[in-house]
Protein backbone atom coordinates (compact mmCIF):
# COMPACT_ATOMS: atom_id res chain seq x y z
CA UNK A 1 0.00 0.00 0.00
CA UNK A 2 2.85 2.58 0.61
CA UNK A 3 4.16 2.05 -2.62
CA UNK A 4 1.10 2.88 -4.24
CA UNK A 5 0.34 5.65 -2.26
CA UNK A 6 3.52 7.17 -3.11
CA UNK A 7 3.04 6.20 -6.77
CA UNK A 8 -0.21 7.97 -6.86
CA UNK A 9 1.17 10.81 -5.23
CA UNK A 10 4.21 11.23 -8.02
CA UNK A 11 1.30 11.11 -10.35
CA UNK A 12 -0.60 14.11 -8.43
CA UNK A 13 3.22 16.01 -8.52
CA UNK A 14 3.21 15.26 -12.42
CA UNK A 15 0.09 16.68 -13.30
CA UNK A 16 1.06 19.99 -11.03
CA UNK A 17 4.33 20.81 -12.77
CA UNK A 18 2.03 19.99 -16.27
CA UNK A 19 -0.31 22.07 -15.06
CA UNK A 20 2.00 24.62 -14.36
CA UNK A 21 3.43 24.53 -17.98
CA UNK A 22 0.25 24.64 -19.49
CA UNK A 23 -0.56 27.84 -17.56
CA UNK A 24 2.70 29.41 -18.67
CA UNK A 25 1.69 28.98 -22.27
CA UNK A 26 -1.50 30.04 -22.06
CA UNK A 27 -0.97 32.66 -19.76
CA UNK A 28 1.89 34.72 -20.78
CA UNK A 29 0.27 37.69 -22.87
CA UNK A 30 -2.59 38.15 -20.32
CA UNK A 31 0.37 37.81 -17.39
CA UNK A 32 2.73 40.43 -18.84
CA UNK A 33 -0.33 42.37 -19.60
CA UNK A 34 -1.58 42.82 -16.30
CA UNK A 35 2.28 43.23 -14.76
CA UNK A 36 2.14 46.35 -16.78
CA UNK A 37 -1.15 47.94 -15.46
CA UNK A 38 -0.41 46.62 -11.87
CA UNK A 39 1.66 47.59 -9.09
CA UNK A 40 4.46 44.60 -8.74
CA UNK A 41 5.24 45.40 -5.33
CA UNK A 42 1.89 43.85 -4.48
CA UNK A 43 1.63 40.47 -3.43
CA UNK A 44 -2.70 39.01 -3.73
CA UNK A 45 -2.81 35.65 -1.30
CA UNK A 46 -3.84 32.58 -3.29
CA UNK A 47 -6.77 31.73 -2.52
CA UNK A 48 -8.32 28.74 -1.93
CA UNK A 49 -5.61 26.12 -1.81
CA UNK A 50 -7.92 23.85 -0.63
CA UNK A 51 -11.94 23.66 -0.40
CA UNK A 52 -12.41 22.90 3.77
CA UNK A 53 -10.11 22.85 6.63
CA UNK A 54 -10.62 19.19 6.55
CA UNK A 55 -9.40 16.06 4.38
CA UNK A 56 -9.47 12.70 5.12
CA UNK A 57 -7.25 12.37 8.03
CA UNK A 58 -5.12 15.76 7.70
CA UNK A 59 -6.20 19.32 8.26
CA UNK A 60 -5.46 21.83 5.39
CA UNK A 61 -3.02 25.00 5.69
CA UNK A 62 -6.74 26.93 5.11
CA UNK A 63 -8.43 28.75 8.41
CA UNK A 64 -11.59 29.84 9.02
CA UNK A 65 -12.28 33.98 8.19
CA UNK A 66 -12.78 36.33 11.53
CA UNK A 67 -16.01 35.64 13.08
CA UNK A 68 -16.47 32.52 10.53
CA UNK A 69 -17.94 29.38 12.56
CA UNK A 70 -17.29 25.92 11.29
CA UNK A 71 -19.05 23.25 12.13
CA UNK A 72 -17.87 19.85 11.26
CA UNK A 73 -18.91 15.80 11.29
CA UNK A 74 -16.99 13.16 10.40
CA UNK A 75 -17.95 9.70 10.74
CA UNK A 76 -16.13 6.10 10.10
CA UNK A 77 -18.44 3.02 10.20
CA UNK A 78 -16.92 -0.25 10.39
CA UNK A 79 -14.94 -2.24 8.35
CA UNK A 80 -16.03 -3.16 4.96
CA UNK A 81 -14.22 -6.53 4.06
CA UNK A 82 -12.17 -9.35 6.54
CA UNK A 83 -13.20 -10.71 9.89
CA UNK A 84 -15.39 -7.92 11.23
CA UNK A 85 -16.80 -7.11 8.04
CA UNK A 86 -19.32 -8.23 5.17
CA UNK A 87 -22.62 -8.58 4.76
CA UNK A 88 -23.44 -9.62 8.32
CA UNK A 89 -22.18 -6.52 9.10
CA UNK A 90 -23.99 -4.69 5.95
CA UNK A 91 -20.47 -4.34 4.39
CA UNK A 92 -19.25 -2.06 7.74
CA UNK A 93 -22.70 0.46 7.43
CA UNK A 94 -24.02 -1.61 11.00
CA UNK A 95 -20.93 -0.67 12.88
CA UNK A 96 -19.17 3.10 13.68
CA UNK A 97 -15.24 3.27 14.70
CA UNK A 98 -15.18 6.85 15.49
CA UNK A 99 -17.73 9.93 15.13
CA UNK A 100 -16.57 13.75 15.33
CA UNK A 101 -18.20 16.65 16.17
CA UNK A 102 -16.42 19.39 15.76
CA UNK A 103 -16.46 23.24 16.14
CA UNK A 104 -14.28 25.96 14.60
CA UNK A 105 -14.25 29.58 14.89
CA UNK A 106 -12.22 32.10 13.27
CA UNK A 107 -10.79 34.79 16.14
CA UNK A 108 -9.32 36.45 13.50
CA UNK A 109 -8.63 35.95 9.95
CA UNK A 110 -5.58 34.15 10.56
CA UNK A 111 -6.38 32.49 14.13
CA UNK A 112 -9.18 29.77 14.71
CA UNK A 113 -9.81 28.53 17.99
CA UNK A 114 -11.51 24.88 17.65
CA UNK A 115 -13.41 22.47 19.84
CA UNK A 116 -13.99 18.46 19.26
CA UNK A 117 -14.87 15.18 20.44
CA UNK A 118 -14.32 11.95 19.42
CA UNK A 119 -16.19 8.43 20.13
CA UNK A 120 -12.91 7.04 19.76
CA UNK A 121 -11.40 7.05 23.47
CA UNK A 122 -14.16 9.30 23.74
CA UNK A 123 -11.42 12.25 23.18
CA UNK A 124 -12.11 15.52 23.69
CA UNK A 125 -9.86 17.85 21.87
CA UNK A 126 -8.84 22.05 22.18
CA UNK A 127 -6.73 23.51 19.68
CA UNK A 128 -5.41 26.55 18.03
CA UNK A 129 -4.54 26.85 14.14
CA UNK A 130 -2.52 29.90 12.96
CA UNK A 131 -1.59 30.75 9.28
CA UNK A 132 1.70 31.86 9.78
CA UNK A 133 2.53 32.45 5.70
CA UNK A 134 0.53 32.50 2.94
CA UNK A 135 1.61 31.54 -0.57
CA UNK A 136 1.31 34.41 -2.88
CA UNK A 137 -0.11 34.75 -6.84
CA UNK A 138 3.32 35.98 -7.58
CA UNK A 139 4.99 33.28 -5.84
CA UNK A 140 7.00 36.16 -3.47
CA UNK A 141 5.91 33.31 -0.81
CA UNK A 142 5.40 29.83 -2.95
CA UNK A 143 4.36 27.90 0.31
CA UNK A 144 1.39 28.55 2.34
CA UNK A 145 2.55 27.40 6.45
CA UNK A 146 0.05 27.15 9.28
CA UNK A 147 0.77 25.93 12.56
CA UNK A 148 -1.96 23.79 14.82
CA UNK A 149 -1.46 22.88 18.27
CA UNK A 150 -4.01 20.49 19.99
CA UNK A 151 -4.16 19.11 24.03
CA UNK A 152 -6.47 15.87 23.91
CA UNK A 153 -8.24 15.29 27.06
CA UNK A 154 -9.87 11.57 28.08
CA UNK A 155 -12.32 12.41 30.72
CA UNK A 156 -13.65 8.69 31.53
CA UNK A 157 -12.12 5.70 32.51
CA UNK A 158 -10.82 3.18 30.22
CA UNK A 159 -10.30 0.54 32.32
CA UNK A 160 -9.63 -0.12 36.31
CA UNK A 161 -7.41 2.48 37.78
CA UNK A 162 -5.32 2.78 34.03
CA UNK A 163 -5.38 6.86 34.82
CA UNK A 164 -3.90 6.48 38.18
CA UNK A 165 -2.78 10.25 37.97
CA UNK A 166 -5.03 12.68 36.24
CA UNK A 167 -2.57 14.16 34.14
CA UNK A 168 -2.37 11.04 32.28
CA UNK A 169 -5.13 11.61 30.87
CA UNK A 170 -3.59 14.60 28.28
CA UNK A 171 -2.08 14.40 25.00
CA UNK A 172 -0.41 17.15 23.28
CA UNK A 173 -0.05 17.38 19.70
CA UNK A 174 1.74 20.10 17.22
CA UNK A 175 1.75 20.06 13.78
CA UNK A 176 3.25 22.99 10.89
CA UNK A 177 1.37 22.48 7.64
CA UNK A 178 3.55 23.31 4.59
CA UNK A 179 0.75 23.34 1.34
CA UNK A 180 0.96 25.30 -1.90
CA UNK A 181 -1.58 25.50 -4.86
CA UNK A 182 -0.02 23.90 -8.49
CA UNK A 183 -3.00 25.59 -10.45
CA UNK A 184 -6.71 25.92 -10.65
CA UNK A 185 -6.76 22.00 -10.05
CA UNK A 186 -4.08 21.14 -7.96
CA UNK A 187 -2.92 21.62 -4.39
CA UNK A 188 -0.35 19.16 -2.20
CA UNK A 189 0.62 19.48 1.31
CA UNK A 190 2.89 17.91 3.69
CA UNK A 191 2.84 18.36 7.51
CA UNK A 192 5.69 17.38 10.05
CA UNK A 193 4.11 16.77 13.44
CA UNK A 194 4.76 15.52 16.96
CA UNK A 195 2.60 13.73 19.37
CA UNK A 196 3.20 13.13 23.31
CA UNK A 197 1.15 10.84 25.19
CA UNK A 198 1.08 10.91 28.92
CA UNK A 199 0.39 7.37 29.17
CA UNK A 200 1.51 5.74 26.10
CA UNK A 201 -1.52 4.80 23.68
CA UNK A 202 -2.12 1.68 23.14
CA UNK A 203 -1.90 0.80 26.98
CA UNK A 204 1.33 -1.73 26.22
CA UNK A 205 4.56 -1.97 27.76
CA UNK A 206 7.02 -0.57 25.95
CA UNK A 207 4.94 1.88 24.23
CA UNK A 208 6.52 5.77 23.50
CA UNK A 209 5.60 8.74 25.10
CA UNK A 210 6.23 10.83 22.38
CA UNK A 211 7.20 10.41 18.75
CA UNK A 212 7.34 12.48 15.23
CA UNK A 213 5.16 11.93 12.04
CA UNK A 214 5.14 12.73 8.59
CA UNK A 215 1.98 13.62 6.88
CA UNK A 216 1.07 14.03 3.21
CA UNK A 217 -2.01 14.72 1.24
CA UNK A 218 -3.16 16.43 -2.09
CA UNK A 219 -5.75 17.24 -3.84
CA UNK A 220 -6.74 17.07 -7.83
CA UNK A 221 -9.76 18.99 -9.24
CA UNK A 222 -11.58 17.24 -11.42
CA UNK A 223 -14.79 19.12 -12.29
CA UNK A 224 -15.76 22.85 -10.56
CA UNK A 225 -17.50 20.90 -7.63
CA UNK A 226 -15.52 17.72 -7.11
CA UNK A 227 -12.08 16.18 -6.51
CA UNK A 228 -10.04 13.76 -5.83
CA UNK A 229 -8.42 13.47 -2.54
CA UNK A 230 -5.50 11.06 -1.04
CA UNK A 231 -3.97 11.53 2.23
CA UNK A 232 -1.27 9.69 4.29
CA UNK A 233 0.62 9.67 7.28
CA UNK A 234 3.73 8.14 8.64
CA UNK A 235 4.76 7.97 12.26
CA UNK A 236 8.54 7.76 12.81
CA UNK A 237 8.40 5.39 16.04
CA UNK A 238 10.53 2.11 16.52
CA UNK A 239 7.35 0.77 18.67
CA UNK A 240 5.21 1.03 15.89
CA UNK A 241 7.90 -0.36 13.54
CA UNK A 242 8.62 -3.48 15.06
CA UNK A 243 5.77 -4.60 17.56
CA UNK A 244 4.14 -7.64 16.18
CA UNK A 245 1.52 -8.30 18.44
CA UNK A 246 -0.87 -5.94 17.83
CA UNK A 247 0.57 -4.93 14.36
CA UNK A 248 0.62 -1.55 13.44
CA UNK A 249 0.47 0.38 10.26
CA UNK A 250 0.25 3.52 8.13
CA UNK A 251 -3.12 5.29 7.84
CA UNK A 252 -3.94 6.36 4.52
CA UNK A 253 -6.95 7.15 2.60
CA UNK A 254 -8.85 8.01 -0.64
CA UNK A 255 -11.77 10.08 -1.22
CA UNK A 256 -14.06 12.18 -3.45
CA UNK A 257 -14.96 15.75 -2.25
CA UNK A 258 -17.88 17.55 -3.52
CA UNK A 259 -18.90 20.79 -3.05
CA UNK A 260 -22.40 21.46 -2.78
CA UNK A 261 -23.52 25.22 -2.09
CA UNK A 262 -22.32 26.18 1.30
CA UNK A 263 -21.30 22.37 2.23
CA UNK A 264 -17.85 20.69 1.76
CA UNK A 265 -18.85 16.58 1.78
CA UNK A 266 -15.97 14.50 1.50
CA UNK A 267 -16.68 10.38 1.14
CA UNK A 268 -13.45 8.69 1.52
CA UNK A 269 -12.11 4.73 2.36
CA UNK A 270 -10.03 4.79 4.93
CA UNK A 271 -7.53 2.23 7.08
CA UNK A 272 -7.65 4.31 9.82
CA UNK A 273 -10.49 3.24 12.61
CA UNK A 274 -9.64 6.64 14.58
CA UNK A 275 -10.54 10.25 13.14
CA UNK A 276 -8.30 12.76 15.55
CA UNK A 277 -4.56 12.28 14.91
CA UNK A 278 -3.46 12.00 18.25
CA UNK A 279 -5.43 8.55 18.19
CA UNK A 280 -4.72 7.24 14.16
CA UNK A 281 -1.04 7.73 14.39
CA UNK A 282 -0.95 6.22 17.78
CA UNK A 283 -3.10 2.93 16.82
CA UNK A 284 -3.93 2.37 13.41
CA UNK A 285 -3.47 -1.66 13.10
CA UNK A 286 -5.99 -2.28 10.12
CA UNK A 287 -4.50 -3.33 6.93
CA UNK A 288 -6.00 -2.61 3.36
CA UNK A 289 -4.98 -6.02 2.32
CA UNK A 290 -7.00 -8.24 4.75
CA UNK A 291 -10.36 -6.15 4.04
CA UNK A 292 -9.45 -3.46 6.86
CA UNK A 293 -10.78 -0.40 5.82
CA UNK A 294 -14.43 1.45 6.05
CA UNK A 295 -16.47 4.03 4.59
CA UNK A 296 -16.67 7.63 5.71
CA UNK A 297 -17.53 10.95 5.02
CA UNK A 298 -16.52 14.37 6.14
CA UNK A 299 -19.11 17.06 5.98
CA UNK A 300 -18.20 21.19 6.80
CA UNK A 301 -20.56 23.58 7.17
CA UNK A 302 -19.54 27.61 7.36
CA UNK A 303 -21.40 30.43 8.96
CA UNK A 304 -20.29 33.87 7.86
CA UNK A 305 -21.10 36.56 10.52
CA UNK A 306 -19.26 38.50 8.08
CA UNK A 307 -21.74 39.79 5.64
CA UNK A 308 -19.49 41.88 3.63
CA UNK A 309 -16.40 39.09 3.60
CA UNK A 310 -16.13 37.16 0.92
CA UNK A 311 -16.14 33.15 2.05
CA UNK A 312 -12.94 31.56 0.84
CA UNK A 313 -15.32 28.08 0.16
CA UNK A 314 -17.26 30.01 -3.15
Amino acid sequence: MKNQVILILLVFIAGAIRAQDTSAVNNSGTDSLLNSLTDSSTSEPVMASFKSTRLILSETAVTNKKNNFNFVVIHRFGDIAGTDGGGKTLWGFDNSSDIYIGFEFGLTNKLDIDFGRSKYEQLLELGLKYSLLQQTVDDAMPVAVTLIGKTGLKPYEVSTNIFDDYTNRLNYFVQAVIARKFSSRLSLQIAPSFLRTNLPFPYLTGNEKDFFALSAAGRLKVTKRMGIVLDYAHPFSSFRSDNESPKFYDPSGIAVEIETGGHIFTMNFTNAQAISPINYLSDTESKWTKGQYRFGFTVTRVFDFNRKHKSIYK
